[in-house]
């Protein structure tokens, strides 16, 4: 319910309030493409690896979200309870 919470904005944008879970169906997708790893560091390594990618896509990529909406909406509803 706290997606509701979100702006009008942000909730068109979003179709999971939470992303660490399409991040860890990346990984689980392409370690099962590995399937058998020789050891547990070359595992944390394609980990880390994917990891690393999907931060420096959120770092270099266009905004997905306004946060000055975000701040707005946030000022708006104070205002509203007081």
């Amino acid at each position: 319910m706290t997606y509701l919470r979100l702006p009008l904005v942000h909730r068109k944008h979003m179709k999971s309030t939470n992303m660490l879970e399409r991040l860890n169906e990346e990984i689980r997708r392409r370690t099962y493409v590995v399937r058998i790893f020789p050891n547990a560091e070359s595992c944390l390594r394609l980990v880390r690896a994917l990891t690393v990618e999907r931060h420096e896509a959120w770092l270099e990529d266009h905004r997905y979200l306004n946060m000055d909406l975000l701040k707005e909406h946030k000022k708006e509803t104070l205002r509203q309870a007081a």
